[in-house]
């Protein structure tokens, strides 16, 4: 679904007349989370988020499981996997799970690292656990309170931040974003802050700042004609990009998030690229969406996180990997 066009600005009658709903989602979280979770035997790391919808998380979490696995300790991945049939837990196979079966996210992860979707967060974990996992690293997360985190992540995106303000349904915020900050041990502002968001964060919760950047398949499409696609939260933050790296962007097409592309589809965009002389562009994640038989057709561009300062989150991770094991003693 495409969310509501109000839920990223302020103001206006909508929010007013559906806030006496969105006092009783806020409510029922709050009470939902008043509940002890499942202490895990190895650090856990969550990559959270107070709106509904993309923020950063998974690449987030790519680049904390990396930073892990760098380290000599095993890191699994964990999430809900959102857009998915499969409830859990389950150890997500690519090669025989599609984005219809775990979701898109899970597939980038499970490249990286075993990955596991669980809808009951505390059994895909202990499953991760019992198959040799040092490390947990939660792709989302931060609302569900089955499984206690060693370290938890407020991730923001600088060009949506909070969006309008306001909890479901008003606005797209699970719960305030206070309750959110209050369980989290820092923020993570991937991009500028173009809306304030950081205003509304306690004063002491500590900020580390990134931003996204292309990967190394930009290179080859700097200065060529690109028609670019994607289902994905913030289209224009990718359109963006595809410029920023030297493409010339002869034209776009944007679909709701962890849109389920089929073959009419592609299609019909192969077509129109093919119209304007330019070559088929999407994202990592709308690619592993894409029916297989169409997949080569598509050139793909992957993002990762740079961080302005690394050591700041290297010290974070010190500190919960210390924490976790010093809870298995």
């Amino acid at each position: 679904m495409r969310a509501p066009d109000f839920w990223g600005r302020r103001g206006g009658i909508a929010p007013l007349l559906l806030s006496p709903v969105a006092a009783i989602y806020a409510a029922a979280t709050a009470r939902r989370m008043a509940r002890p979770g499942w202490q895990a035997p190895v650090p856990v790391i969550c990559c959270g988020g107070a709106t509904a919808g993309g923020a950063g998380k998974t690449t987030l979490a790519m680049d904390i499981g990396s930073r892990i696995q760098a380290r000599g300790t095993p890191a699994h991945f964990l999430l809900r996997g959102y857009g998915g049939s499969v409830k859990g837990p389950v150890q997500v196979e690519p090669g025989r799970h599609g984005s219809e079966a775990v979701g898109d996210e899970a597939l980038l992860l499970a490249a990286l690292a075993p990955t596991w979707v669980s809808a009951d967060r505390a059994a895909g974990a202990q499953l991760a656990v019992a198959e040799g996992a040092g490390a947990i690293v939660m792709d989302d997360g931060l609302q569900n309170p089955t499984l206690a985190k060693t370290l938890s992540l407020l991730t923001i995106d600088g060009g949506y931040g909070f969006g309008n303000g306001h909890v479901i349904p008003a606005g797209p915020l699970r719960e305030s974003v206070a309750a959110a900050a209050a369980r989290c041990d820092a923020a993570v502002l991937i991009g500028p802050d173009e809306t304030g968001a950081l205003e509304l964060l306690p004063p002491t919760l500590p900020v580390l700042r990134g931003d996204l950047v292309s990967g190394p398949e930009m290179a080859g499409l700097a200065g060529e004609n690109v028609f670019a696609f994607c289902g994905i939260a913030s289209p224009r933050k990718f359109f963006n990009t595809l410029r920023q790296g030297g493409a010339v962007v002869a034209g776009t097409e944007s679909f709701a998030d962890h849109y389920p592309f089929d073959a009419g589809d592609l299609k019909a965009l192969l077509d129109q690229a093919e119209r304007l002389g330019a070559i088929p562009v999407t994202t990592r994640k709308d690619w592993v969406r894409i029916p297989p038989e169409f997949q080569g057709r598509v050139r793909v561009v992957s993002v990762t996180l740079r961080w302005d300062d690394p050591s700041q989150i290297e010290a974070l991770l010190d500190r919960a990997l210390q924490q976790g094991s010093l809870g298995t003693a």
